[in-house]
């Protein structure tokens, strides 16, 4: 009897991935050579890192301008960041303040609240790239981005703000790889939106209430947390998510009192560590509920 093998696809090599990917980041450089000169909204994050460096090194320094938005919502320890990799990189950095704290249309904290972040930041980011003779104003989105609850994405088209990561097609992990490669430490540290993203739809954002989030979460790494981190802002409730290995790691007895404590310290009366782990979004599913948050959570009274 005859029998015959089903043939299984060879999982793609890394270097076909890396051809893959820098031929991408070569219709990058060609993109950027086309606009001649571009301004930046940079964060310091993972995507505008790394577009930041390859615009400078395509364009040289004087044709390029990254842009920091400074507000309660941007954490501190991001800001560091980001000025360390300007520094290491040689990227022109300019920082402003922007006010989206004052528009009570963003207060409110409805389900599109990023698109009034976002609106205030190009509203003084466009202006100031013609002032400054620069061609383009870019962001960081990438092709991943273009999926789920992007109301940001909405103001940047409205004011003419271009995406070359995402028009070319580079997803989340290329510009991982990418960055690897070039040395941009960057390249393995985990997302991270603003702190306002903690805090469940129809709740108000505070400075005050941001402040709390941004304490917990430096605490937990202080503690040694490592990767996918999120505090969730319920109240005098703070919901802590982490990635799974994180997970388990913080779920003995021992250690969960010192997450307690450390989350407990920035103000949270009680500390629910997710037995669900860390959910990119969670917060749009749960559509700003908060008790039934509580499932599936080990609880802590501080």
């Amino acid at each position: 009897m005859t029998t015959h093998s089903i043939a299984r696809p060879e999982e793609p090599s890394e270097d076909a991935a890396v051809d893959r990917a820098r031929r991408k980041e070569h219709r990058l450089q060609a993109w950027l050579r086309d606009r001649r000169s571009v301004l930046l909204g940079f964060s310091g994050g993972v995507d505008s890192a790394y577009l930041a460096c390859v615009a400078v090194e395509t364009l040289g320094a004087q044709r390029c301008l990254a842009v920091i938005g400074r507000s309660a919502s941007y954490p501190a320890e991001q800001w560091e960041g980001a000025r360390d990799i300007a520094r290491q990189f040689g990227v022109p950095v300019l920082e402003t303040a922007t006010e989206e704290l004052d528009d009570p249309r963003y207060a409110a904290n409805p389900t599109n609240r990023c698109y009034f972040c976002k609106s205030e930041l190009w509203h003084r980011l466009v202006p100031l790239a013609r002032e400054r003779g620069l061609a383009a104003v870019i962001d960081g989105t990438n092709a991943d981005d273009l999926t789920g609850h992007r109301p940001g994405a909405r103001a940047a088209r409205e004011l003419g703000v271009e995406s070359p990561l995402a028009e070319l097609g580079f997803t989340k992990a290329e510009v991982r790889l990418l960055s690897r490669l070039r040395g941009i430490p960057t390249w393995q540290q985990p997302s991270s939106p603003c702190l306002s993203s903690r805090i469940p739809y129809g709740t108000a954002v505070t400075p005050e209430r941001l402040r709390a989030v941004e304490l917990a979460e430096r605490a937990l790494r202080a503690l040694g947390v490592r990767g996918d981190l999120r505090v969730r802002y319920h109240g005098e409730l703070a919901r802590v998510e982490l990635g799974g290995d994180e997970l388990a790691r913080w779920l003995a007895p021992e250690r969960h009192a010192a997450l307690r404590a450390a989350v407990g310290g920035a103000g949270f009366a009680r500390v629910a560590l997710d037995l669900r782990g860390f959910r990119s979004g969670s917060l749009n599913v749960l559509g700003g509920v908060s008790l039934p948050v509580l499932a599936g959570a080990a609880m802590s009274d501080g």
